[in-house]
């Protein structure tokens, strides 16, 4: 009995990885068709910066090739309903500026299921530009430490050109830049033998907000991940201190 137990909990584990795994293939396939939309139309990713970001993060995450070539033609497919990206702005509880990127071929039905959301987690949903000032977007670089120190990879981002960095858990360093120079720097730190593990355009938070009541912290943290676990969003962002 506790081996069926167990090959069914190993079943379950393995059904709720290959449905997160679906959802991130979705979401990267829409990202990939919007860069060639936006990018008139360009395919090749040497020629169109957005798109080269999006098969990027898709490769970052094993997603197949012919998924990747498949999402490029989409874009260019006669008569095929295209998603496109549309931005919502707003508050958590305690002040905490909310910013939703999502991709959709129907903002109607989209619009009502975040604002369904927010209304049902004390947030309050806002007007274009509310809340996008207080965040500055930047490239970003997460590199492995690999057995090198913080300091090691320090100077090593010094010298590629980063504007800052930081320690992160898991043996991680995210390094920041000019959304410009992103894959200059990107490539002089593979260069330099470091392994790249993520790289794209984010918002920064130009300021944190702290919350010391712990509930109230995880309360926000389980809206964000409400948003964050529908089909059509892309990414979340909010200025909450993660400390």
């Amino acid at each position: 009995m506790s081996g069926h137990s167990k090959w069914a909990t190993i079943k379950r584990a393995k059904g709720a990885a290959d449905v997160k795994r679906g959802l991130a293939f979705t979401k990267l396939s829409n990202a990939i068709t919007i860069a060639v939309k936006q990018g008139g139309g360009i395919g090749d990713p040497a020629q169109n910066f957005k798109l080269r970001l999006a098969v990027e993060a898709a490769r970052a995450l094993n997603m197949p090739k012919e998924n990747i070539e498949r999402a490029i033609g989409r874009a260019a497919a006669k008569g095929e309903k295209i998603a496109e990206e549309v931005t919502y702005e707003g508050f958590a509880s305690e002040g905490v500026a909310i910013i939703v990127e999502a991709a959709t071929d129907n903002p109607q039905r989209t619009s009502a299921e975040i604002k369904n959301i927010f209304n049902k987690s004390n947030a309050s949903f806002g007007q274009p530009g509310s809340v996008s000032y207080l965040f500055k977007q930047v490239g970003k670089i997460v590199v492995v430490k690999d057995g090198k120190t913080f300091d090691d990879i320090f100077a090593l981002a010094v010298e590629s050109g980063a504007n800052d960095i930081e320690e992160g858990v898991e043996d991680r360093c995210t390094m920041y830049t000019d959304t410009t120079s992103l894959f200059k720097v990107k490539d002089a730190l593979v260069a330099k033998g470091l392994k790249v593990e993520d790289v794209g355009l984010v918002r920064k938070p130009i300021n944190v907000i702290p919350i010391a009541d712990a509930a109230k912290k995880q309360q926000i943290f389980d809206f964000i991940g409400k948003l964050e676990e529908m089909d059509d969003v892309q990414k979340v962002y909010s200025n909450i201190s993660l400390n």
